[in-house]
C-alpha cells in the first residue's frame, strides 16, 4: 500500500512538473515590441497604442506648398495644424480627440489592437482597428442649397484595419485598406456629378530605423473609387525622419498633402507628387 501511494505521489509530481513546463512554454510566446515609433507613422496609424492610463499629446503641422524663396519655400504660407490628445483605456484600446484647422474639423477617434505579432511567430502579423468621426464647422453654406442643409452633413467617417509586421530589428512595415463615408460631399452646380459619399482606399507605409533612435519612414495612400469629376483626387506620398526618446517623437518629412484628417487626404487631395508639388510638415508625439 505505501508503495502504491509513493508511486501515486511521484505520478502526480511529474504531472506537475510538465505542467508547469508548458505553462513556461506558453508564457515565452513574447509579443513583439515597438513594431512602430508611436501612434502615426506620418498621417497613417500604426498598431500601436498608448498603455493603460497613458496619455498622448500630438502636434501635427503642415507648411504651404514648397514655391520659391519668397515665401522662404512653403513657410511663410497658409499653414494646417491639428492638435488632439490620445488616451489608454486599456493597453489595448485607446481614445482621442483632435481640432484641425482648416475647415474647422473636430474629430474624435479610436483604435483597438486585436492581436500582436509574437517573437515565435506564432502570430506572424499585428491587427489594429482604426476609426474616427469627424464633425465640420464651417458655415452651413459650403454644404449646399441652405434649404436642403441639415447638421448631419457635417458628418464624415473613417474606418481602416491596419495589418503591421516587424520584419527585424531595423525595417517594420503596414497595410492598411479603408472605407470613408461623407454625409455630405461637392457637386456640381445644376448636376448629380461630383465627389462620392461611399469611397475605398488603400494605404501602406515603412519604417527602417537607421541607427540609435533615428529611422526613415515612408507613407503612400491610393484612393480606389473613381470620381465623377473630370479631374481624379491624386495619391498621396511621403518620406521623412524620425527622432525617438522615451517619451517624445518628432517627425520631419515632405509630403504632397496637406488636410491631415485621414478621409480630407485620400478624397480631396490635388497636389500632384509626379509635378513637384510638395511641402514640408512636421509631427510631435509627447506621452505622459
Amino acid at each position: 500500500m505505501k508503495k502504491i501511494l509513493i508511486l501515486l505521489t511521484l505520478s502526480l509530481s511529474i504531472i506537475s512538473l510538465f505542467a508547469q513546463e508548458d505553462s513556461l512554454k506558453q508564457v515565452t510566446s513574447k509579443p513583439v515590441r515597438f513594431t512602430f515609433g508611436t501612434n502615426t507613422l506620418i498621417d497613417l496609424n500604426t498598431t500601436e497604442t498608448p498603455y493603460k492610463g497613458g496619455l498622448q499629446l500630438e502636434i501635427q503641422h503642415r507648411f504651404s506648398l514648397i514655391e520659391n524663396y519668397h515665401n522662404l519655400f512653403g513657410i511663410y504660407g497658409s499653414a494646417n495644424t491639428r492638435i488632439a490628445l490620445n488616451y489608454g483605456i486599456t493597453d489595448r484600446l485607446m481614445i482621442g480627440a483632435g481640432t484641425t484647422k482648416d475647415n474647422k474639423l473636430q474629430d474624435i477617434q479610436w483604435k483597438y489592437l486585436i492581436f500582436k505579432q509574437t517573437e515565435d511567430n506564432k502570430m506572424p502579423v499585428s491587427l489594429s482597428y482604426f476609426g474616427n468621426m469627424v464633425i465640420d464647422l464651417r458655415s452651413k453654406d459650403v454644404f449646399g442649397p441652405a434649404e436642403n442643409f441639415k447638421e448631419i452633413h457635417r458628418l464624415s467617417y473613417f474606418t481602416q484595419l491596419i495589418v503591421a509586421r516587424k520584419l527585424n530589428n531595423m525595417f517594420s512595415i503596414e497595410v492598411a485598406p479603408s472605407l470613408v463615408y461623407f454625409n455630405s460631399v461637392p457637386k456640381n452646380i445644376d448636376s448629380t456629378a461630383g465627389y462620392k459619399n461611399l469611397n475605398l482606399g488603400i494605404s501602406a507605409g515603412a519604417r527602417a530605423n537607421v541607427f540609435g533612435s533615428h529611422s526613415v519612414i515612408l507613407e503612400y495612400d491610393q484612393l480606389l473609387t473613381k470620381q465623377s469629376i473630370a479631374v481624379q483626387p491624386k495619391p498621396n506620398l511621403s518620406f521623412g525622419w524620425e527622432i525617438s526618446t522615451a517619451t517624445h517623437t518628432f517627425q520631419i518629412f515632405a509630403a504632397n498633402y496637406n488636410q491631415i484628417i485621414n478621409q480630407r487626404n485620400l478624397v480631396f487631395n490635388t497636389n500632384d507628387w509626379k509635378k513637384s508639388q510638395w511641402l514640408i510638415g512636421f509631427n510631435i508625439h509627447v506621452r505622459f
